[in-house]
């Protein structure tokens, strides 16, 4: 994932709101959210390169997804996969805790990321960036190819518009969820970070949906979960440049687990 926004117990609603841009090239091969055969109660797509996942959640209420930390200097040609992270924690039992203070110190070995993994009970975000494990406060919060809440014009943008759906009404439709990672308003120069990767692909990539010549939004994912543990997930796939889509929606309600 390259865009992340959600809404952490701060809903009368539903307890977590989490929408979803994916940005990868259009050339790495993909398949979309579905129930693996080999773990039937994960539902996630799968990136058919690296075998793991940018976003999945379980029945029993794990959820996990992972951005990558934009520093194009410190890449690592041969360093494992991002997407195996997400994977292994929604195939464990573990807390989200005790499973980031298990892959931290390793945590080198891979390219930047951030990632949000929790359950029915907390969140918790890491980046290999920082070093830092945090548990994450309610409220309306974004991440992008930086540290959590790090104020992009994406992110703000993104956490602004979310706020003020969820402020107007008082149960959201998809629909108007996915409307707002569809955004393509690019901001001012002035306001783009600088990243190591050039003025003219920080203006490419500074909307909160991304379209290219040969990288982009491939795909979009909302989901709600309300008080019963009822999870409605959403999934938009689109072809290369964003003409077009598929839309996946899934129900399933999610089994509680022991606290950790």
């Amino acid at each position: 994932m390259c865009l992340i926004l959600f809404a952490y117990r701060s809903h009368p609603l539903y307890p977590l709101i989490f929408a979803a841009n994916r940005d990868e090239f259009y050339e790495r091969p993909s398949a979309p959210a579905e129930f693996w055969d080999e773990s039937p109660d994960l539902l996630a797509g799968r990136d058919l390169q690296g075998g793991g996942t940018w976003l999945g959640i379980t029945k029993s209420g794990r959820i996990a997804a992972v951005t990558n930390f934009r520093d194009p200097l410190s890449h690592k040609r041969n360093a494992p996969s991002r997407g195996l992270l997400v994977s292994d924690f929604l195939r464990g039992d573990e807390g989200p805790k005790e499973f980031i203070g298990r892959i931290r110190p390793a945590a080198e070995r891979y390219n930047g990321f951030n990632i949000i993994a929790g359950d029915l009970f907390r969140l918790c975000c890491f980046s290999n960036r920082d070093d830092i494990i945090r548990e994450i406060e309610p409220g309306i919060h974004g991440l992008s190819n930086h540290l959590l809440d790090t104020p992009w014009p994406k992110i703000e943008r993104g956490k602004e518009m979310l706020s003020t759906l969820l402020s107007e009404n008082k149960n959201p439709s998809a629909g108007a969820i996915f409307d707002i990672l569809a955004d393509t308003v690019r901001p001012d120069d002035n306001s783009l970070p600088e990243t190591g990767v050039g003025l003219e692909l920080e203006r490419v990539l500074s909307p909160l949906f991304v379209t290219s010549s040969g990288y982009g939004t491939r795909s979009s994912t909302v989901i709600f979960i309300d008080r019963d543990n009822m999870v409605r997930f959403t999934e938009r796939t689109f072809n290369p440049g964003g003409e077009g889509h598929e839309t996946r929606a899934f129900e399933l309600n999610s089994e509680r687990i022991p606290e950790h």
